[in-house]
Protein backbone atom coordinates (compact mmCIF):
# COMPACT_ATOMS: atom_id res chain seq x y z
CA UNK A 1 0.00 0.00 0.00
CA UNK A 2 2.75 2.29 0.80
CA UNK A 3 4.40 1.55 -2.62
CA UNK A 4 1.43 1.99 -4.14
CA UNK A 5 0.70 5.80 -2.41
CA UNK A 6 4.25 6.43 -3.02
CA UNK A 7 3.75 6.30 -7.03
CA UNK A 8 0.41 7.64 -7.27
CA UNK A 9 1.95 10.94 -5.28
CA UNK A 10 5.06 11.15 -7.84
CA UNK A 11 2.48 10.95 -10.97
CA UNK A 12 0.40 13.96 -9.02
CA UNK A 13 3.80 15.94 -8.71
CA UNK A 14 5.14 15.68 -12.55
CA UNK A 15 1.53 16.70 -13.71
CA UNK A 16 1.82 19.55 -11.29
CA UNK A 17 5.03 20.35 -12.70
CA UNK A 18 4.24 19.81 -16.45
CA UNK A 19 1.25 22.44 -15.75
CA UNK A 20 3.33 24.63 -14.02
CA UNK A 21 5.92 24.68 -16.96
CA UNK A 22 2.95 25.06 -19.71
CA UNK A 23 1.64 27.76 -18.25
CA UNK A 24 4.75 29.73 -17.83
CA UNK A 25 5.66 29.74 -22.20
CA UNK A 26 1.47 30.20 -22.66
CA UNK A 27 2.21 34.04 -22.40
CA UNK A 28 5.17 33.46 -24.43
CA UNK A 29 3.48 31.66 -27.32
CA UNK A 30 0.33 33.70 -27.22
CA UNK A 31 2.49 37.04 -27.69
CA UNK A 32 4.23 35.31 -30.79
CA UNK A 33 1.05 33.76 -32.62
CA UNK A 34 -0.38 37.20 -31.81
CA UNK A 35 2.42 39.02 -33.78
CA UNK A 36 1.65 36.89 -36.53
CA UNK A 37 -2.15 36.79 -37.06
CA UNK A 38 -3.58 40.18 -38.89
CA UNK A 39 -5.19 41.88 -36.69
CA UNK A 40 -9.13 41.52 -37.40
CA UNK A 41 -11.16 45.10 -38.33
CA UNK A 42 -14.71 44.63 -37.54
CA UNK A 43 -17.22 45.37 -41.21
CA UNK A 44 -20.60 46.05 -41.45
CA UNK A 45 -22.96 43.41 -43.74
CA UNK A 46 -22.32 45.59 -46.48
CA UNK A 47 -18.83 45.53 -46.46
CA UNK A 48 -18.93 41.87 -45.52
CA UNK A 49 -20.93 41.19 -48.72
CA UNK A 50 -18.46 43.39 -50.76
CA UNK A 51 -15.86 41.41 -49.38
CA UNK A 52 -17.91 38.49 -50.31
CA UNK A 53 -18.51 40.02 -53.98
CA UNK A 54 -14.77 40.49 -54.38
CA UNK A 55 -14.31 36.69 -54.50
CA UNK A 56 -17.28 35.72 -57.11
CA UNK A 57 -16.37 34.51 -60.46
CA UNK A 58 -18.33 37.31 -61.76
CA UNK A 59 -16.71 39.83 -60.05
CA UNK A 60 -13.20 38.42 -61.59
CA UNK A 61 -14.70 39.02 -64.87
CA UNK A 62 -15.86 42.49 -64.94
CA UNK A 63 -12.46 43.32 -63.05
CA UNK A 64 -10.03 42.07 -64.96
CA UNK A 65 -6.70 42.57 -63.70
CA UNK A 66 -2.66 42.58 -64.32
CA UNK A 67 -0.85 39.21 -63.23
CA UNK A 68 -3.40 36.81 -63.60
CA UNK A 69 -1.96 33.72 -64.63
CA UNK A 70 -3.40 30.37 -66.14
CA UNK A 71 -3.55 27.03 -64.64
CA UNK A 72 0.16 26.83 -66.98
CA UNK A 73 1.41 29.99 -65.10
CA UNK A 74 0.86 31.95 -68.50
CA UNK A 75 -0.63 35.63 -67.53
CA UNK A 76 -3.76 35.65 -68.44
CA UNK A 77 -5.07 39.08 -70.93
CA UNK A 78 -7.89 41.05 -69.76
CA UNK A 79 -9.63 39.81 -73.01
CA UNK A 80 -9.46 36.40 -71.66
CA UNK A 81 -10.30 37.01 -68.03
CA UNK A 82 -13.44 38.70 -69.34
CA UNK A 83 -15.11 38.67 -72.68
CA UNK A 84 -12.83 35.47 -73.79
CA UNK A 85 -14.23 33.71 -70.91
CA UNK A 86 -17.88 34.76 -72.20
CA UNK A 87 -17.71 33.51 -75.90
CA UNK A 88 -16.17 30.03 -74.62
CA UNK A 89 -19.24 29.53 -72.46
CA UNK A 90 -21.51 30.76 -75.48
CA UNK A 91 -19.31 28.03 -77.73
CA UNK A 92 -19.53 25.30 -74.55
CA UNK A 93 -23.46 25.50 -74.51
CA UNK A 94 -23.72 25.36 -78.27
CA UNK A 95 -21.30 22.21 -78.19
CA UNK A 96 -23.82 20.99 -75.52
CA UNK A 97 -26.86 21.92 -78.34
CA UNK A 98 -25.24 19.61 -81.11
CA UNK A 99 -24.58 17.27 -78.34
CA UNK A 100 -28.13 16.94 -76.97
CA UNK A 101 -30.50 18.29 -79.30
CA UNK A 102 -28.85 17.10 -83.12
CA UNK A 103 -27.24 13.90 -81.69
CA UNK A 104 -23.57 14.84 -83.22
CA UNK A 105 -20.78 12.45 -81.24
CA UNK A 106 -22.82 12.93 -78.02
CA UNK A 107 -20.42 10.55 -76.13
CA UNK A 108 -17.88 12.52 -76.59
CA UNK A 109 -18.98 16.18 -77.69
CA UNK A 110 -20.67 16.23 -74.27
CA UNK A 111 -17.61 15.67 -71.84
CA UNK A 112 -15.06 17.76 -74.08
CA UNK A 113 -17.85 20.74 -73.75
CA UNK A 114 -18.19 20.36 -69.66
CA UNK A 115 -14.49 20.01 -69.51
CA UNK A 116 -14.10 23.72 -71.74
CA UNK A 117 -16.91 25.12 -68.74
CA UNK A 118 -15.43 24.00 -65.97
CA UNK A 119 -11.86 25.35 -67.86
CA UNK A 120 -13.34 28.70 -68.05
CA UNK A 121 -14.69 29.12 -64.23
CA UNK A 122 -12.85 31.42 -62.72
CA UNK A 123 -10.45 31.80 -59.85
CA UNK A 124 -11.40 27.84 -59.40
CA UNK A 125 -8.13 27.37 -61.64
CA UNK A 126 -8.85 23.61 -62.73
CA UNK A 127 -6.41 23.38 -65.39
CA UNK A 128 -3.53 23.38 -63.41
CA UNK A 129 -1.12 20.57 -62.44
CA UNK A 130 -3.19 20.28 -58.94
CA UNK A 131 -6.78 21.06 -60.23
CA UNK A 132 -9.31 18.15 -61.31
CA UNK A 133 -8.58 19.05 -64.88
CA UNK A 134 -4.97 19.13 -65.18
CA UNK A 135 -4.90 15.84 -63.24
CA UNK A 136 -6.83 14.14 -65.84
CA UNK A 137 -4.93 15.62 -68.43
CA UNK A 138 -1.63 14.35 -66.84
CA UNK A 139 -3.12 11.15 -65.87
CA UNK A 140 -3.79 10.28 -70.03
CA UNK A 141 -3.57 12.74 -72.24
CA UNK A 142 0.05 14.61 -71.71
CA UNK A 143 1.23 10.82 -72.14
CA UNK A 144 -0.92 9.59 -74.73
CA UNK A 145 -2.53 6.73 -73.28
CA UNK A 146 -6.66 7.14 -73.32
CA UNK A 147 -6.81 7.54 -77.59
CA UNK A 148 -4.50 4.09 -76.55
CA UNK A 149 -7.35 2.52 -74.94
CA UNK A 150 -10.20 4.12 -76.91
CA UNK A 151 -8.36 2.37 -79.96
CA UNK A 152 -7.96 -0.90 -78.05
CA UNK A 153 -12.18 -0.74 -76.95
CA UNK A 154 -13.04 0.42 -81.07
CA UNK A 155 -10.99 -3.01 -81.87
CA UNK A 156 -12.46 -4.95 -80.13
CA UNK A 157 -15.71 -3.69 -81.32
CA UNK A 158 -14.55 -4.27 -85.33
CA UNK A 159 -15.47 -6.56 -87.71
CA UNK A 160 -12.59 -6.62 -90.01
CA UNK A 161 -14.85 -9.65 -91.94
CA UNK A 162 -15.97 -7.13 -94.94
CA UNK A 163 -12.36 -5.75 -95.75
CA UNK A 164 -10.93 -9.68 -95.42
CA UNK A 165 -13.66 -10.85 -98.27
CA UNK A 166 -13.32 -7.82 -100.60
CA UNK A 167 -9.62 -6.64 -99.83
CA UNK A 168 -8.93 -4.60 -102.74
CA UNK A 169 -11.35 -2.04 -100.37
CA UNK A 170 -8.21 -1.44 -98.74
CA UNK A 171 -7.14 0.72 -101.74
CA UNK A 172 -10.21 3.20 -101.02
CA UNK A 173 -9.05 3.42 -97.00
CA UNK A 174 -5.59 4.12 -98.50
CA UNK A 175 -7.18 6.71 -100.77
CA UNK A 176 -9.24 8.33 -98.25
CA UNK A 177 -5.81 8.91 -96.60
CA UNK A 178 -4.90 12.23 -99.33
CA UNK A 179 -6.80 14.59 -97.44
CA UNK A 180 -4.10 14.07 -94.47
CA UNK A 181 -1.39 14.35 -96.20
CA UNK A 182 -2.88 17.30 -99.14
CA UNK A 183 -4.03 19.35 -95.77
CA UNK A 184 -0.23 19.06 -94.69
CA UNK A 185 1.01 20.52 -97.77
CA UNK A 186 -1.79 22.75 -97.73
CA UNK A 187 -1.50 24.50 -94.13
CA UNK A 188 2.61 24.98 -94.64
CA UNK A 189 1.83 26.90 -98.10
CA UNK A 190 -1.01 28.83 -96.24
CA UNK A 191 1.08 29.46 -93.72
CA UNK A 192 4.46 29.93 -95.50
CA UNK A 193 2.81 32.14 -98.34
CA UNK A 194 -0.13 34.06 -97.08
CA UNK A 195 0.61 34.96 -93.63
CA UNK A 196 -2.92 34.60 -92.52
CA UNK A 197 -1.55 31.79 -89.68
CA UNK A 198 1.80 31.07 -88.18
CA UNK A 199 1.84 27.46 -88.03
CA UNK A 200 4.87 25.54 -87.59
CA UNK A 201 5.92 22.38 -89.89
CA UNK A 202 4.66 20.16 -86.61
CA UNK A 203 1.61 21.95 -85.84
CA UNK A 204 0.80 21.36 -89.80
CA UNK A 205 1.22 17.34 -89.52
CA UNK A 206 -1.00 17.41 -86.02
CA UNK A 207 -3.90 19.50 -88.05
CA UNK A 208 -3.81 17.38 -91.02
CA UNK A 209 -4.84 14.14 -88.95
CA UNK A 210 -8.74 15.67 -88.93
CA UNK A 211 -8.56 14.99 -92.44
CA UNK A 212 -8.81 11.68 -91.31
CA UNK A 213 -12.15 11.50 -89.15
CA UNK A 214 -10.11 10.03 -86.36
CA UNK A 215 -10.56 11.50 -83.15
CA UNK A 216 -8.08 9.05 -81.34
CA UNK A 217 -5.42 9.40 -84.07
CA UNK A 218 -5.76 13.05 -83.86
CA UNK A 219 -5.88 13.26 -80.04
CA UNK A 220 -2.69 10.81 -80.37
CA UNK A 221 -0.61 12.93 -82.88
CA UNK A 222 -1.37 16.25 -81.12
CA UNK A 223 -0.34 15.65 -77.83
CA UNK A 224 3.05 14.18 -78.90
CA UNK A 225 4.02 17.19 -82.04
CA UNK A 226 1.69 20.23 -81.06
CA UNK A 227 -0.49 20.17 -77.48
CA UNK A 228 -0.64 23.55 -77.35
CA UNK A 229 -3.40 23.03 -79.99
CA UNK A 230 -5.16 19.74 -78.95
CA UNK A 231 -8.61 21.38 -78.07
CA UNK A 232 -8.96 23.16 -81.17
CA UNK A 233 -8.02 19.99 -83.25
CA UNK A 234 -9.74 17.43 -81.14
CA UNK A 235 -13.08 19.96 -81.47
CA UNK A 236 -12.71 20.40 -85.10
CA UNK A 237 -11.87 16.57 -85.73
CA UNK A 238 -14.67 15.05 -83.63
CA UNK A 239 -17.12 18.14 -85.25
CA UNK A 240 -16.35 16.79 -88.48
CA UNK A 241 -16.79 13.26 -87.48
CA UNK A 242 -20.36 14.40 -86.16
CA UNK A 243 -21.33 16.67 -89.61
CA UNK A 244 -20.31 13.24 -91.48
CA UNK A 245 -23.80 13.24 -92.67
CA UNK A 246 -23.92 16.84 -93.33
CA UNK A 247 -20.34 16.98 -95.10
CA UNK A 248 -20.28 14.11 -97.31
CA UNK A 249 -23.59 13.45 -99.10
CA UNK A 250 -23.21 16.78 -101.43
CA UNK A 251 -19.75 15.53 -102.21
CA UNK A 252 -20.73 12.56 -102.96
CA UNK A 253 -23.63 13.14 -105.33
CA UNK A 254 -21.21 16.00 -106.86
CA UNK A 255 -18.98 13.32 -107.92
CA UNK A 256 -21.15 10.20 -108.87
CA UNK A 257 -23.80 10.31 -111.70
CA UNK A 258 -27.49 8.69 -110.77
CA UNK A 259 -26.49 5.44 -112.55
CA UNK A 260 -23.28 5.06 -110.48
CA UNK A 261 -25.13 5.76 -107.42
CA UNK A 262 -27.91 2.90 -108.44
CA UNK A 263 -24.90 0.09 -108.53
CA UNK A 264 -26.03 -3.06 -107.02
CA UNK A 265 -22.82 -4.60 -105.71
CA UNK A 266 -22.82 -8.21 -105.30
CA UNK A 267 -22.78 -10.61 -101.99
CA UNK A 268 -19.19 -11.42 -100.90
CA UNK A 269 -17.73 -14.48 -99.64
CA UNK A 270 -17.76 -15.46 -95.98
CA UNK A 271 -14.59 -15.30 -93.56
CA UNK A 272 -13.79 -18.21 -91.86
CA UNK A 273 -12.47 -17.57 -87.86
CA UNK A 274 -9.22 -18.36 -88.70
CA UNK A 275 -8.32 -15.68 -91.65
CA UNK A 276 -10.09 -13.14 -88.65
CA UNK A 277 -7.80 -14.51 -85.94
CA UNK A 278 -4.48 -14.09 -88.07
CA UNK A 279 -5.14 -10.74 -89.66
CA UNK A 280 -4.85 -8.54 -86.58
CA UNK A 281 -1.17 -10.79 -86.08
CA UNK A 282 -0.25 -9.75 -90.04
CA UNK A 283 -1.04 -6.05 -89.19
CA UNK A 284 1.17 -6.02 -86.28
CA UNK A 285 3.90 -8.20 -87.50
CA UNK A 286 3.94 -5.56 -90.63
CA UNK A 287 3.98 -2.39 -88.18
CA UNK A 288 6.69 -3.97 -86.74
CA UNK A 289 8.92 -4.30 -89.52
CA UNK A 290 8.04 -1.30 -91.72
CA UNK A 291 6.92 1.30 -89.47
CA UNK A 292 7.11 1.14 -85.66
CA UNK A 293 6.01 4.33 -85.00
CA UNK A 294 3.06 3.18 -85.50
CA UNK A 295 2.92 0.08 -83.22
CA UNK A 296 1.45 1.99 -79.97
CA UNK A 297 -2.37 3.10 -81.95
CA UNK A 298 -2.27 -0.32 -84.01
CA UNK A 299 -0.78 -2.32 -81.21
CA UNK A 300 -3.68 -1.13 -78.71
CA UNK A 301 -6.45 -1.73 -82.15
CA UNK A 302 -4.99 -4.98 -82.60
CA UNK A 303 -5.03 -6.21 -78.97
CA UNK A 304 -8.45 -5.34 -78.58
CA UNK A 305 -9.35 -7.44 -82.07
CA UNK A 306 -7.36 -10.19 -81.57
CA UNK A 307 -9.39 -10.52 -77.62
CA UNK A 308 -12.46 -10.51 -79.86
CA UNK A 309 -11.86 -12.73 -82.48
CA UNK A 310 -10.07 -15.37 -80.10
CA UNK A 311 -13.47 -15.80 -78.65
CA UNK A 312 -11.67 -17.40 -75.20
CA UNK A 313 -11.44 -14.08 -73.53
CA UNK A 314 -15.29 -13.30 -73.83
CA UNK A 315 -15.19 -11.52 -70.13
CA UNK A 316 -12.20 -9.23 -71.15
CA UNK A 317 -13.31 -8.30 -74.71
CA UNK A 318 -17.15 -7.11 -73.09
CA UNK A 319 -14.73 -5.04 -70.46
CA UNK A 320 -12.94 -3.57 -73.88
CA UNK A 321 -15.92 -2.84 -75.42
CA UNK A 322 -18.17 -1.58 -72.76
CA UNK A 323 -16.70 -0.32 -69.65
CA UNK A 324 -13.09 0.61 -70.40
CA UNK A 325 -14.40 2.77 -73.23
CA UNK A 326 -16.70 4.43 -71.81
CA UNK A 327 -14.77 5.14 -68.48
CA UNK A 328 -11.99 6.49 -70.47
CA UNK A 329 -14.27 8.52 -72.91
CA UNK A 330 -15.20 9.65 -69.89
CA UNK A 331 -11.59 11.11 -68.90
CA UNK A 332 -10.84 11.82 -72.61
CA UNK A 333 -13.18 14.25 -72.86
CA UNK A 334 -12.60 16.04 -69.70
CA UNK A 335 -9.02 16.27 -70.41
CA UNK A 336 -9.48 17.48 -73.89
CA UNK A 337 -11.95 20.04 -72.59
CA UNK A 338 -9.54 21.33 -70.18
CA UNK A 339 -7.63 23.01 -73.28
CA UNK A 340 -10.61 24.62 -74.23
CA UNK A 341 -9.37 27.59 -71.80
CA UNK A 342 -10.37 31.43 -73.50
CA UNK A 343 -6.48 31.80 -73.90
CA UNK A 344 -5.42 28.76 -75.64
CA UNK A 345 -8.97 28.22 -77.73
CA UNK A 346 -9.64 32.07 -79.21
CA UNK A 347 -6.63 32.21 -81.33
CA UNK A 348 -6.86 33.73 -85.00
CA UNK A 349 -4.73 29.87 -85.84
CA UNK A 350 -7.84 27.91 -84.53
CA UNK A 351 -10.34 29.22 -86.84
CA UNK A 352 -6.83 28.25 -89.40
CA UNK A 353 -7.67 24.87 -88.08
CA UNK A 354 -11.28 24.63 -88.27
CA UNK A 355 -10.44 25.81 -92.08
CA UNK A 356 -8.23 23.57 -92.93
CA UNK A 357 -9.27 20.36 -91.19
CA UNK A 358 -13.03 21.06 -93.30
CA UNK A 359 -11.05 21.36 -96.32
CA UNK A 360 -9.03 18.29 -95.39
CA UNK A 361 -12.11 16.04 -94.31
CA UNK A 362 -13.37 17.30 -98.11
CA UNK A 363 -10.63 16.49 -100.07
CA UNK A 364 -10.45 13.03 -98.32
CA UNK A 365 -14.22 12.24 -99.19
CA UNK A 366 -13.79 13.21 -102.92
CA UNK A 367 -9.98 11.19 -102.73
CA UNK A 368 -11.83 8.21 -101.85
CA UNK A 369 -15.24 8.32 -104.15
CA UNK A 370 -12.67 9.28 -106.90
CA UNK A 371 -10.91 6.04 -106.39
CA UNK A 372 -13.75 3.81 -106.33
CA UNK A 373 -14.86 5.11 -109.65
CA UNK A 374 -11.73 4.49 -111.06
CA UNK A 375 -11.57 0.77 -109.80
CA UNK A 376 -15.13 0.56 -111.28
CA UNK A 377 -13.89 1.23 -114.77
CA UNK A 378 -11.45 -1.25 -114.35
CA UNK A 379 -13.05 -4.15 -112.21
CA UNK A 380 -14.73 -7.27 -113.36
CA UNK A 381 -17.09 -7.23 -110.79
CA UNK A 382 -19.21 -3.32 -110.56
CA UNK A 383 -17.82 -1.07 -107.03
CA UNK A 384 -21.13 1.45 -106.37
CA UNK A 385 -17.93 4.59 -106.01
CA UNK A 386 -20.48 5.34 -102.83
CA UNK A 387 -18.27 3.30 -100.94
CA UNK A 388 -15.41 5.03 -101.37
CA UNK A 389 -16.19 7.69 -98.93
CA UNK A 390 -15.88 5.31 -96.40
CA UNK A 391 -12.47 5.27 -96.30
CA UNK A 392 -12.23 8.31 -93.80
CA UNK A 393 -12.24 6.51 -90.71
CA UNK A 394 -15.75 7.80 -89.27
CA UNK A 395 -16.90 4.19 -88.09
CA UNK A 396 -19.13 3.30 -88.66
CA UNK A 397 -20.97 6.44 -89.55
CA UNK A 398 -19.10 7.41 -92.64
CA UNK A 399 -20.24 3.44 -93.79
CA UNK A 400 -23.93 3.85 -92.66
CA UNK A 401 -24.24 7.48 -94.52
CA UNK A 402 -22.43 5.88 -98.03
CA UNK A 403 -25.65 3.44 -97.69
CA UNK A 404 -27.92 5.70 -97.01
CA UNK A 405 -27.38 7.79 -100.25
CA UNK A 406 -26.98 4.95 -102.39
CA UNK A 407 -30.38 3.17 -101.20
CA UNK A 408 -32.03 7.02 -101.84
CA UNK A 409 -30.95 6.39 -105.50
CA UNK A 410 -32.18 2.62 -105.47
CA UNK A 411 -34.34 1.94 -102.86
CA UNK A 412 -33.72 -1.41 -101.20
CA UNK A 413 -29.75 -0.97 -102.14
CA UNK A 414 -28.13 -1.88 -98.79
CA UNK A 415 -23.93 -1.13 -98.99
CA UNK A 416 -23.34 -0.85 -95.91
CA UNK A 417 -21.46 -4.07 -95.52
CA UNK A 418 -19.63 -3.45 -98.55
CA UNK A 419 -18.68 0.15 -96.94
CA UNK A 420 -17.51 -1.50 -94.00
CA UNK A 421 -14.34 -2.91 -95.63
CA UNK A 422 -12.94 0.56 -96.33
CA UNK A 423 -14.39 2.01 -93.31
CA UNK A 424 -12.00 -0.29 -91.74
CA UNK A 425 -9.33 -0.09 -93.89
CA UNK A 426 -9.73 3.79 -93.27
CA UNK A 427 -8.97 3.49 -88.89
CA UNK A 428 -5.41 1.14 -90.00
CA UNK A 429 -4.39 3.98 -93.11
CA UNK A 430 -5.33 7.47 -90.08
CA UNK A 431 -2.96 4.99 -87.64
CA UNK A 432 -0.21 4.32 -90.39
CA UNK A 433 -0.11 8.38 -91.45
CA UNK A 434 0.18 8.70 -88.16
CA UNK A 435 3.28 6.73 -87.95
CA UNK A 436 4.85 7.73 -90.54
CA UNK A 437 4.31 11.77 -89.75
CA UNK A 438 5.66 10.77 -86.26
CA UNK A 439 8.96 8.99 -87.67
CA UNK A 440 9.66 12.13 -89.63
CA UNK A 441 9.53 14.72 -86.92
CA UNK A 442 12.02 12.50 -84.40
Amino acid sequence: MKFKHFLLSMLFAFAAFTSTVQASSVPEASAVATAEEKVYESKSVVALLESFFETTGLYSMLNPKDGVKSGHGEELSHFAQSWGRLIMFIIVFILFYLAIAKGFEPLLLLPIAFGGLLANIPIANMTGEEGMLGIIYNMGIANQFFPLLIFMGVGAMTDFGPLLSNPKTALLGGAAQFGIFGSLVGAAVLSQYTGMVDFSLKQCAAISIIGGADGPTSIFIASALAPELLGAIAVAAYSYMALVPVIQPPIMKALTTLEERRIVMKSTRKVNKLEKLIFPLIVVMMIALILPDAAPLMGAFALGNFAKESGVVDRLSNEMQNSLINIVTIFLGLGVGSKLAAESFLIAETMGIMIIGLLAFAAGTAAGVIMAKIMNKFSKEPINPLIGAAGVSAVPMAARVASKVGSEARPGNILLMHAMGPNVAGVIGSAVAAGVLLSIFK
